[in-house]
């Protein structure tokens, strides 16, 4: 047998059977990823999230951020409240480089007084009885776009607030759609990873540091 005949058996055997339609519209758990039994109040979330950006905006433009806490004392929000130290892999040579400056993420103890009385604190108190915390932001990802493909230093806990259909989390090539339904999610971001947003519509989540 040939070349040309081996791949149209190939081809023939894949199109014998459907591809699975169904189970990318929700959460598959693998390396890396899977769901927590916490659970947050999404409806409460998202409409003290509207009143909040009534009275600020996200930092950024292309990563756009809203520090949910903070450096106790620290009222100027900096870069790195916002983004911090990440590896990557930038050319053809496939070196991994470090970029950006060192987190301390265990400094972050206290609420932005943004968030006081809101969803958001009692997020931060529940997130705080199970580890460490470090910085705890709201992300908002443009329509079709994507992060760069990386790893952090430590791990996140993601809580979608809205999402679509077209909206993945990709971790140790192990991807995913994360629900906007009031589950929680650990993410070990250690790991290479990247989000993307393939979807109409902006896609929001929490994501907390967990301190390592």
């Amino acid at each position: 047998m040939n070349a040309i005949e081996k791949d149209r058996i190939v081809i023939q055997d894949h199109l014998a059977s459907s591809p699975d339609k169904d189970s990318v519209a929700t959460f598959v758990p693998g390396p890396g990823i899977c769901k927590l039994n916490m659970r947050v109040d999404l409806d409460a979330l998202n409409a003290d999230l509207k009143k909040i950006l009534e009275q600020t905006d996200y930092h950024g433009d292309v990563f756009k951020a809203l520090p949910v806490n903070r450096r106790p004392g620290a009222e100027d929000v900096t870069q790195t409240d916002l983004s911090g130290r990440y590896y990557t892999r930038l050319d053809s040579r496939y070196e991994e480089v470090a970029v950006e400056d060192i987190v301390d993420e265990a400094a972050y103890t206290e609420l932005n007084p943004l968030f006081t009385g809101t969803a958001f604190e009692d997020v931060f108190n529940t997130l705080k009885e199970r580890f460490t915390l470090g910085r705890m932001r709201v992300l908002s990802k443009a329509i079709y776009s994507c992060n760069s493909w990386h790893r952090d230093p430590e791990p996140r806990v993601h809580i979608p607030l809205v999402t679509n259909p077209g909206s993945l989390f990709i971790v140790n090539h192990h991807c995913t759609h994360l629900p906007a339904d009031g589950s929680v999610y650990f993410t070990d971001t250690r790991g290479y990873h990247t989000a993307l947003n393939g979807g109409p519509d902006p896609r929001v989540h929490i994501v907390a540091a967990i301190a390592t």
